[in-house]
């Protein structure tokens, strides 16, 4: 087993599995940002995976279908968005509601599109290609492991420092960290908190759009029912656990993709059933949080 976790494949698959779940922690964190916790983010990923399957297939493009993807998670976010902001409807609440919509639509609109009910097997998809960088394929062990990565993993690499610069060294970046820390306080310098939210939360849906597309046109090349398997829920952890921050977030979400990694090791070598091995991921979950709101609590303890 240990030859098996020590070697290039393991951290190949804990960099794609890692992939979707660090989209949605992103998007989890600049929500959170803003002063607002979208729990909607496993049903943005779910429904992105089914239109990303639709969209490359119509277009004959996975380019064309991640853009159109991203376009439609953008507008799930505006659409929680103007729930929460100007229904004044609860946020936890409104984000249930589109996960369950999620879990049924999903369902009913691959029968529609295509007649098929758990695998969208008739619908012929396009995924996103393979990047191999010349030079680095030939590093020992570095190379295997980073070369012939999908290029939406190195498009949410490339997010994670994207969106540090956004938040940290940009006005807009200012003004929603200043909404999410004190409403008030910001809008009594001119501040509109609601716009702030408003853009936030966009860019909340098109991020974990982008992590709903790379599961059904990345990791895997079909959609298949409830196919995010509480992924979203795993990233609100990892965004919490890094402290709402990309590059915190970035870490916490590796440490999920090497609970996956070491899951389908596990599942492989049969060292142990296989119903147990499935609850990897969420045990690490569950674990992880439970260390990390010690630690908060204890420090909080220190400090007073």
């Amino acid at each position: 087993m240990w030859n098996a976790v020590f070697s290039p494949d393991f951290f190949n698959t804990m960099l794609r599995a890692a992939t979707p779940i660090l989209f949605a922690t992103l998007g989890a964190s600049i929500a959170a940002k803003a002063g607002i916790t979208n729990m909607a983010l496993e049903g943005m990923m779910l429904f992105a995976a089914l239109f990303g399957v639709i969209f490359s297939s119509l277009t004959q493009s996975a380019w064309l279908g991640l853009l159109i993807t991203i376009a439609l998670g953008a507008f799930m976010g505006l659409i929680l968005a103007f729930f929460v902001l100007n229904m004044k409807t609860d946020e936890i609440l409104a984000a249930v509601a589109m996960n369950l919509a999620a879990t049924g639509g999903t369902v009913l609109l691959m029968m529609t599109f295509s007649g098929d009910r758990g695998v969208s097997s008739s619908i012929k998809s396009f995924a996103a290609p393979s990047v191999t960088i010349p030079g680095v394929s030939q590093i020992p062990f570095i190379g295997e492991i980073l070369s012939g990565q999908n290029v939406l993993t190195w498009l949410a690499i490339l997010s994670v420092i994207v969106l540090h610069l956004f938040l940290y060294k940009t006005p807009l970046g200012l003004s929603i960290r200043s909404v999410g820390e004190n409403k008030n306080a910001a809008e009594s310098v001119g501040i509109n908190s609601r716009r702030i939210q408003y853009i936030a939360l966009i860019i909340s849906g098109a991020l974990a759009a982008a992590g709903g597309f790379y599961l059904s046109g990345g990791y895997m090349n079909m959609f298949t029912k409830d196919m995010s398997s509480g992924r979203g829920f795993i990233a609100l952890a990892a965004s919490s656990m890094g402290g709402n921050t990309p590059v915190g977030g970035f870490l916490v979400s590796l440490l999920f993709g090497l609970a996956q990694a070491f899951a389908n090791v596990m599942q492989l070598l049969a060292v142990m059933p296989y119903e147990i091995v499935l609850m990897v991921p969420y045990l690490t979950t569950l674990v992880g949080l439970g260390v990390y709101y010690y630690a908060q609590k204890k420090r909080k303890e220190r400090l007073s």
